[in-house]
């Protein structure tokens, strides 16, 4: 049996290996093959010549990670030893531009390749649909693309849109008037932009119609020009609403387009216009489709085990 020794310099075996070795423990899980025994600053690993080769490449890119940025998570080990290259695992400190400077200073990057992938196909093309399940972070780096292009003077207002049927709710049945049964149901878009604007600021944008969040039925008539437009949730768009919308497109506007294919709530039997519309563009030049999945998740790290395992019930289905 072959053996890699591996000593770590100039960084903490404490720090890299984790509280318990619960990162000797990750690994271990994407090398079961391999015997990986730990103890003070040295690693042992026993395996196959080749097995080993790909484990120490793959050992030394998280050292050289540990060493610039002194830290290291599930998150980033998940990344680095499913990832290609350090281009695909590099996080929102470690990589990209800034895409807007939010409250406090807060900087707002993509913070992952396909992230990064959405931010480049929005300079690109006037219409993009960015696809992936809850927590990939796609409505949020669409937001921060609107915000910036309001605030570069690209555009002259932001307008936020969702098909009102998530989860078979029916507004009627809500207390208030419309903005009070509105707002509880677009909280998720308004969350995002209370990151990246002060909040005064915000209100005036909102009482002046800069920024507009409305149900994609207000959309019906309209046509929206320098604008940039995002509908969220768009997987549950029938065809007409998603028709509708496509054809609101006005002159210097930008169109993203979000949605999750796995969280359909339109009754049975009705066809996603999100879906639909996947199919029908997907050769249409000045649209850009990117597909984000679990990799992409920047929540807690349990929504990726969580999304993992629905995926595997789906499936069986």
């Amino acid at each position: 049996m072959n053996e890699l020794l591996i000593e770590l310099s100039e960084i903490s075996p404490r720090e890299f290996f984790g509280q318990q070795n619960e990162h000797i423990e990750l690994l271990k899980k994407y090398f079961p093959k391999l015997k990986i025994v730990a103890r003070g600053s040295k690693i042992r690993v026993f395996g196959d010549e080749e097995m080993l080769e790909e484990f120490d490449k793959r050992f030394t890119m998280l050292m050289d990670h540990f060493g610039k940025y002194n830290k290291l998570d599930e998150n980033t080990i998940e990344r680095v030893l499913t990832s290609e290259s350090e281009e695909d695992y590099k996080t929102s400190q470690e990589s990209g531009e800034t895409i807007v400077h939010g409250i406090s200073g807060k900087v707002v990057k993509a913070q992952t390749a396909n992230q990064r992938r959405l931010v480049e196909l929005s300079k690109k093309n006037d219409l993009v649909f960015a696809i992936g399940p809850a927590g990939t972070g796609k409505t949020y780096t669409g937001v921060a693309l609107a915000v910036k292009a309001l605030k570069e003077k690209q555009v002259k207002r932001i307008i936020l849109t969702r098909p009102a049927v998530e989860a078979g709710e029916n507004l009627g049945f809500l207390p208030g008037d419309l903005k009070e049964k509105l707002d509880p149901y677009m909280q998720p878009l308004y969350d995002a932009l209370r990151d990246m604007i002060p909040h005064e600021k915000l209100e005036i944008f909102i009482e002046k119609g800069v920024i507009q969040i409305a149900p994609l039925a207000f959309m019906r008539g309209r046509t929206l020009d320098n604008a940039f437009v995002i509908l969220d949730e768009a997987q549950n768009t029938t065809h007409a609403q998603m028709k509708m919308f496509l054809t609101r497109m006005g002159k210097n506007a930008k169109f993203i387009i979000t949605g999750d294919p796995g969280q359909i709530d339109l009754p049975r039997r009705v066809i996603s216009g999100l879906k639909e519309a996947l199919l029908i563009l997907k050769d249409v030049k000045g649209v850009g489709m990117v597909y984000l999945d679990d990799k992409d998740v920047i929540r807690h790290r349990l929504v990726k085990k969580i999304i993992a395992a629905y995926k595997t019930i789906e499936h069986n289905e």
